[in-house]
């Protein structure tokens, strides 16, 4: 769903280096998996937000962002309806910020002889 609060990723990450917040929506679980690889992200995930939102400066550009856009949108205008007049949603999330090559952090996969040591207790 396309609205007038939306920025693309790569626009996004230009905003982001020049000084606007990147907050990530997304569960624990998810951001585990694969994170945004930049310096300055909170994360708070939907489920927390409306009590966790006051952690958003208001002053500041802040960018939303969950993983295709969908909950990021109503944290988006959530926030808007809250007076926060800087804050705009990623489209596309960070799935489209990881198809147009942007940097990304993702879980590093253990070898089936490295988990069996790490159950054991000694280090790969």
């Amino acid at each position: 769903m396309k609205s007038s609060f939306e920025v693309t990723p790569k626009a996004a990450l230009a905003l982001i280096q020049k000084g606007a917040l990147l907050v990530d929506i997304r569960e624990p679980r998810e951001i585990a998996e694969k994170s945004f690889d930049l310096p300055d992200v909170i994360p708070i995930p939907l489920g927390e937000f409306k009590t966790r939102f006051q952690e958003i400066p208001a002053n500041r550009q802040v960018i939303m962002a969950c993983h295709s856009g969908g909950r990021s949108i109503m944290a988006t205008r959530f926030l808007v309806s809250k007076g926060y007049g800087k804050v705009m949603n990623m489209q596309n999330g960070i799935a489209g910020w990881d198809k147009e090559g942007l940097p990304i952090r993702k879980k590093t996969k253990q070898t089936a002889g490295a988990k069996l040591l790490q159950m054991f207790g000694k280090k790969s």
